[in-house]
Order: C-alpha cells, then sequence, then structure tokens
C-alpha cells in the first residue's frame, strides 16, 4: 500500500482530474490512500509548521516506512526510484509520501522519515508536486513490470 499524505487541498480541477487519473493507474497495482492535512495560514511559521506536524504524524503507521520530500532530500533517478520502492516493499507493507505545505517539513516529521526524497533543488507548487510524485510511482511500477511506458 501507497499512502501519500499532503499539506493543503487540491482547488484546481485540472490538479484533481491528473491526480485522479494517475490514482486510476496506479490502482492497478497496490492500494493507493490519498490524505490531505489542512493548510494552515496567518500565523508565525513555527505555529504553521507544529500544526501541520501533529495532523501529518497522526496519520503514519508506526510500521510505516516513510518517505518525506524535501528539498535537501537526495536526488535519484526514475530506475533507482523504482528499484527502491521495490526493496522498501520486501520489509514493509506501507510506504508513506509526505509532501509538505508552503514553509516545508517541521524537524520532527522529519526525523520520523527512514528516507528523505528530492525531486529537484527547485521549489514545486505543493498542488502541482502531488501529480509528479504520482507519475513517477506509476512509473517505477511500470519499470518493475516491464511494461512499456517508461523511456
Amino acid at each position: 500500500m501507497i499512502k501519500v499524505i499532503s499539506v493543503g487541498k487540491i482547488k484546481e480541477e485540472y490538479l484533481r482530474s491528473s491526480i485522479q487519473e494517475y490514482a486510476t493507474r496506479i490502482s492497478k497495482y497496490t492500494k493507493l490512500e490519498m490524505i490531505e492535512c489542512n493548510d494552515y495560514s496567518g500565523l508565525e511559521i513555527s505555529t504553521i509548521l507544529e500544526k501541520e506536524k501533529t495532523e501529518i504524524l497522526k496519520h503514519i503507521g508506526e510500521k510505516d516506512y516513510v518517505i518525506s520530500l524535501e528539498i535537501e532530500g537526495k536526488e535519484i533517478d526514475s530506475l533507482a526510484f523504482s528499484k527502491k520502492l521495490d526493496q522498501i516493499f520486501l520489509t514493509h507493507s506501507t510506504i508513506t509520501f509526505i509532501i509538505g505545505g508552503s514553509y516545508g517539513l517541521h524537524s520532527e516529521v522529519k526525523k520520523r522519515a527512514n528516507y528523505a526524497l528530492s525531486f529537484s533543488k527547485m521549489t514545486f507548487p505543493h498542488q502541482l508536486f502531488r501529480v509528479l510524485l504520482l507519475e513517477q510511482i506509476y512509473r517505477a511500477y511500470k519499470i518493475q513490470n516491464n511494461e512499456s511506458y517508461h523511456k
């Protein structure tokens, strides 16, 4: 099973549609759970991160393998990502990905992560990033199953 915990709601229909499309594709391979945590504003950054931390951590199972998506994380290519997921599933039944909000992730969320992954040193809107993550998860399954898609 794959869980994606992300901060904020998707407002744009084209992004919701893309997320649904990849979720449907991924469902051929594994169960997918998408969890949206509240996006806070109008408070001090430390307060926002604390509130987001509380919401994120309550959705993480004790035995989940957690991958935090961080600009400081390790950059890998799609083949390595596919292999990593395959290896994790040998010892864990759930992989949980965490996408932070505008201010990133609280240090305690980062500490809970088993692996910090970066897609780039660039900053992406967290709503769009969900699409990018799901596409890479789908690609990983296609690679693992030797199915055409990955180029």
